[in-house]
């Protein structure tokens, strides 16, 4: 058995074992074997007779069920140890299963039971002595230790499979929150791409479909063939960025991230104005990509819900190592009507996710209004 094999088995749970009468069967012959060889080598007593060789084997025998019933087995094992040591036989041969049903119970039951149980086998234990030697008060002594003892190591095994376990737990209690973590960041991710995308798609479609129904006779192919240019435009920056998330998932989930310097592509899809003055200051990664988020879900609320009429501006500045950024619409149309109001809620996401602070909503003037205050070193923003 290799060292990993060893320690696997020695911290898992001993009733969980696999095969356990088996495996106790075959280490109850085992230890019968070390009992006659101590019962014919060892001289502190008679040796066994008929009698004294039966009651030894007879001590072994419910061994084979120790995992399965500890207590039990126990009790069995003391019925027939008690008389073998009372009747002066070699009393050193029945120690190793005595030892092994005590440490069983130990291993195994509540610290409660376990001082219960130890009171009675030292009380049991101590009874005998004194009868057979009672004179030996270093006798007394030596098994009173080896009892006390052997239910302590017991004891003390069980507390560290807890803890071993425990640890565990939590291991795989973290690693699902990672998991979950990381679906959320997915899904976040493919929202944004996706629904910036094909709501871009469908605003180009209209702009053709226009083209075409409004005046048949006179079409305007310049603007349709821009439309459609358009729109085979964004269907290949959506396939690459897809493919681009896809492969940092395989890869490393913490590959490249989009950042501010994509801005500018996502304002002039969009027909936004833009404006970002950060001045020469060095913007943490994951800051950008939620600020670059955060316009990207605003840009695509305020095409969808703004009105085909609508002026879009994106303010991007720096302020006391705060990067602000604001999306404006003068659209007539409500940023939640007719969406699930999880673009909000992936918003407010993102800006926590830095410790910044979001928030979205009409404007007195009307329109609609994104603004997001994401502090350069994650420190908690008071809204």
């Amino acid at each position: 058995m290799n060292p990993v094999d060893f320690a696997a088995a020695f911290t898992r749970d001993p009733q969980a074992a696999p095969y356990p009468v088996r495996c106790d069967a075959t280490a109850a012959a085992c230890f019968a074997v070390v009992a006659a060889v101590l019962a014919l080598a060892v001289d502190d007593g008679r040796r066994p007779d008929a009698l004294g060789w039966a009651l030894l084997l007879a001590a072994h025998v419910p061994l084979a069920w120790r995992r399965r019933a500890p207590l039990p087995v126990l009790i069995a094992v003391v019925a027939v140890v008690a008389p073998y040591h009372a009747l002066d036989y070699m009393h050193l041969a029945p120690i190793p299963a005595s030892m092994t049903a005590l440490y069983t119970v130990a291993s195994t039951g509540r610290p409660r039971r376990t001082l219960l149980v130890g009171a009675l086998v030292v009380g049991v234990t101590l009874t005998i002595q004194v009868l057979v030697n009672p004179h030996e008060v270093v006798e007394l002594l030596r098994v009173s230790g080896w009892v006390t003892a052997m239910l302590v190591f017991g004891a003390s095994v069980r507390l560290y499979r807890q803890l071993v376990q425990s640890v565990v737990e939590k291991a795989a209690r973290e690693g699902e929150r990672r998991v979950v973590e990381e679906r959320l960041r997915i899904a976040r991710d493919l929202h944004d791409l996706l629904a910036h995308s094909i709501t871009l798609i469908g605003v180009q479609t209209s702009v053709a479909a226009h083209v075409l129904v409004a005046d048949p006779d006179r079409l305007d192919r310049e603007a349709l063939a821009k439309a459609l240019d358009g729109i085979a435009q964004t269907c290949r920056e959506a396939r690459t960025e897809v493919r681009t998330t896809l492969d940092v998932l395989r890869a490393a989930p913490e590959g490249p991230l989009p950042d501010l310097a994509g801005l500018p592509d996502l304002a002039r899809a969009s027909g936004a104005a833009l404006t970002v003055r950060t001045g020469p200051a060095r913007v943490p990664a994951a800051v950008g990509a939620a600020a670059y988020r955060i316009v990207q879900e605003s840009l695509t609320n305020a095409v969808r819900h703004g009105g085909p009429d609508a002026v879009v501006r994106v303010d991007v500045g720096l302020a006391d190592e705060v990067l602000t950024v604001r999306v404006t619409d003068d659209g007539t149309a409500s940023g939640a009507a007719g969406g699930s109001g999880y673009g909000i809620l992936g918003m407010r996401e993102r800006a926590r996710s830095v410790g910044g602070t979001l928030s979205a909503g009409p404007r007195a003037s009307g329109g609609f209004e994104v603004a997001a205050a994401l502090p350069l070193q994650g420190r908690e923003v008071l809204a």
